[in-house]
């Protein structure tokens, strides 16, 4: 199998993947910040590094792999909409991280194996501020600490700007106590009725910078060996976590590869909230949009190239969705077994990475699978037809779709008529019967087309239609597929 490449912000070129510990590779995504619902662009991340995730569970075992992705739960913004609702911050910050688990877990993203949350960490923030400061890069001032940038010589060698590039790109208005405009706030003091805690600069709460870097300390070790997020947070966010978990550490860097997923688009603009563009994932979910085609709609570009939102890409996607599921369903037990699959393709090509190792390529994946999904028909061999459809499921699945199997197509028919099978047990078992009935029905409604018994045949298309199934007659015979 070919080595896996990861496209590294920081040396901006693509690398041999080299973890430090490859029984526990760690790996840190930045999660929400907790203060309204989940837009479809903060999905992308939760989506491609799950992806990620799932990859390198498969690569090196899967227990091998660590992966943490925060949950800011305090911020100015959370405590603006507490304000706003009379609430508190932590009613605020509650609602919407069960709001964003629920959404994300709707296109298929596995709970992460940690989820700490800034609020439960301020003692390791405070105790790597104190460092800093003892370090000789932070300093007190006018009731805040703030990172002195000019301390460290590596700052920009992550968003390759220059000094007046940071500082414009910083857009803040640059306070009076600041040493220099660019240095950024590591704690900062709180007003009365403002959530606060103790340390030696008095009452107050930390930045938004530093939480990331302690909880890595705290939970993951001095150094990643990855460290996620969109493409957005490279500046300020992840130059500033760097920069001082560098100086804290003497050093040594807080991430191996850092890697960023691209922006989301309506139109001309990227998505984002300020500007209003936004529709939420639980909006498209209420308009019945299924979760794994939202999956496929964010992973139909490559994760680092921008990707515009549209209902052209949703329709899209549902179709190829629909198309996968029927090429697959009547060979279910192939899309539910991974055992028997060859995944080498996906992997290389030749002695070069493609598809998953060349840096989640997904797009050519997805390519790939179609090609495999047509070409199956022509085939004469059974077992190279089962290779090619087992391939393809597996292929698919890594990705994190094709979850539902079978499930997706036969639910339907049981839904109508629950009591008239009297089927019990397991998903798997529900499955067997509904394929059972489904056979069943495509037999008689064929025995009754060879006798032209035309009547009896509409009777069951019809059914079958009010259950949600289409039946689809060609030259190879009838399939059916969910409407």
């Amino acid at each position: 199998m070919s080595a896996l490449r990861l496209y590294n912000t920081r040396t901006r070129r693509k690398e041999i993947f080299v973890p430090g510990d490859p029984g526990r590779i760690t790996m840190y995504v930045c999660g929400p910040t907790v203060y309204s619902r989940a837009h479809i662009g903060n999905a992308r991340p939760a989506v491609v590094f799950d992806v990620l995730a799932r990859l390198l569970r498969h690569l090196y075992g899967a227990d091998a792999l660590v992966y943490a992705r925060n949950i800011t739960d305090i911020d100015d913004k959370i405590m603006a909409a507490a304000v706003a609702e009379g609430v508190s911050t932590d009613e605020i910050a509650a609602r919407f991280e069960r709001h964003y688990v629920e959404d994300m877990g709707a296109l298929g993203v596995a709970p992460p194996d940690l989820a700490p949350h800034a609020t439960h960490h301020v003692p390791g923030m405070i105790a790597l501020i104190g460092a800093l400061i003892d370090r000789g890069v932070a300093y007190v001032a006018d009731g805040h600490v703030l990172f002195s940038v000019a301390a460290d010589p590596d700052y920009g060698s992550l968003s390759g700007r220059d000094r007046a590039a940071m500082l414009a790109g910083a857009r803040v208005e640059v306070a009076t106590y600041k040493r220099d405009g660019a240095d950024f706030v590591l704690w900062k003091p709180s007003v009365a009725g403002q959530p606060r805690w103790e340390s030696p600069w008095g009452f107050g709460r930390p930045g938004w910078h530093i939480e990331c870097s302690a909880m890595i300390r705290e939970l993951l070790g001095e150094t990643v060996d990855i460290h996620g997020g969109g493409q957005d947070l490279i500046f300020p966010h992840h130059e500033n976590e760097a920069a001082q978990s560098r100086c804290a550490s003497g050093g040594a860097e807080l991430a191996r590869v850092w890697m960023h997923n691209g922006f989301l688009s309506m139109g001309a603009d990227k998505m984002s909230k300020s500007l209003g563009n936004v529709v939420s994932v639980g909006e498209l979910l209420e308009q019945g949009w299924d979760g794994e085609v939202l999956r496929l709609a964010l992973l139909s570009a490559h994760y680092r190239q921008p990707l515009e939102w549209s209902q052209e890409l949703l329709e899209q996607s549902k179709s190829r969705i629909d198309r996968w599921y029927r090429q697959l369903s009547s060979y279910a037990d192939v899309a539910l077994d991974e055992a028997r699959s060859s995944l080498s393709g996906i992997f290389s090509n030749g002695e070069s990475p493609a598809g998953y190792c060349n840096d989640l390529d997904l797009p050519w994946v997805v390519a790939t699978v179609d090609a495999a999904l047509s070409y199956w028909k022509s085939r004469e061999d059974c077992d190279a037809k089962r290779s090619d459809l087992s391939m393809a499921a597996s292929a698919l699945r890594l990705m994190g779709l094709l979850t539902k199997t079978a499930e997706r197509w036969f639910e339907p028919v049981l839904r109508p008529k629950p009591a008239t099978f009297g089927l019990q047990g397991s998903p798997g078992e529900l499955i067997s019967e509904m394929e059972m009935r489904l056979h069943t029905l495509r037999d008689t409604r064929n025995a009754a087309r060879a006798a032209r018994d035309f009547a009896t045949a509409d009777r069951i298309r019809a059914e079958l239609e009010a259950e949600g199934i289409l039946l689809e007659d060609g030259p190879t015979g009838t399939t059916w597929r969910r409407a």
